[in-house]
């Protein structure tokens, strides 16, 4: 217990040289900070009811993306990764080829590629651009996870799974692919800390995401100290929460393992 009593302790004391240091910067600069706005801009009420305001809708756009881009990214790193561990020279060119090119090129410039030329050519519209961009991009490095998971599982568990007459599908489905979860969880979840931080970035395509929300709130009121900290805290305490529910999965997996 005392340990834990430390480590809030001393986030307690840095919250309040934060504070204190941002109170004595915004009064040198001459600022009036406005926090008593910011609750306007997370919800209000009317009707009877509350409502979300700009920024929660601008955060469901935000975790919408991300969710849709999470699945297609762990499915286009997990064929590549096969692809790339795969008998097939034309699938590990690939497979190498699509890594290489995209974890050597910016996110940005992707986006752009995908938004103002191949998106039209095949009729997307800027909502799917967005997530196919962020499951390209962020499938590339999910691939490599992937692929060292898969190279770290004993060579002998495939043979013992063809010895029993498992088809391959069941071989990965039951033997493999749970170890290689369980293996790789934590990289993963650094994976998706990355993609939720990287859909800020589609904003440049005019989805009205969370920082597109807060963009527009400060060109209307001038206080971007107040949206901008804001913003960085929904931001933190969402990957902190996922952060959070990745170690309790890892712990979860991990008990399941040692008790078979």
């Amino acid at each position: 217990m005392k340990p834990i009593l430390s480590v809030f302790l001393q986030i307690a004391i840095l919250l309040v040289g934060i504070s204190w240091l941002l109170d004595s910067g915004a009064q040198l600069m001459g600022y009036s900070w406005q926090w008593q706005r910011i609750p306007d801009y997370l919800i209000f009420y009317e009707d009877g009811q509350w409502w979300p305001a700009e920024l929660i809708d601008g955060l469901l756009v935000t975790i919408k993306i991300s969710a849709l881009s999470l699945l297609a990214t762990l499915l286009i790193g997990l064929i590549t990764a096969l692809l790339r561990l795969s008998n097939s020279i034309v699938g590990r060119i690939l497979a190498r080829g699509y890594v290489e090119l995209i974890r050597n090129t910016p996110l940005l410039v992707q986006i752009y590629l995908l938004y103002f030329v191949f998106g039209p050519v095949i009729g997307l519209d800027r909502f799917s651009t967005a997530i196919l961009a962020l499951s390209l991009f962020q499938g590339a490095y999910t691939a490599e996870i992937f692929r060292a998971g898969l190279n770290s599982i004993s060579h002998g568990q495939f043979e013992a799974a063809k010895s029993l007459g498992l088809p391959v599908y069941f071989t990965y489905k039951d033997v493999i692919l749970p170890q290689v979860l369980q293996r790789t969880v934590p990289p993963l979840t650094n994976e998706v800390v990355s993609l939720i931080k990287n859909s800020s970035i589609v904003s440049v395509m005019a989805i009205f995401d969370l920082t597109t929300e807060g963009r527009n709130i400060v060109a209307e009121t001038a206080m971007p100290f107040e949206i901008w900290f804001t913003i960085a805290a929904i931001y933190l305490l969402l990957t902190l929460s996922l952060s959070g529910l990745a170690a309790w999965l890892e712990h979860r997996l991990g008990a399941q393992w040692r008790t078979q």
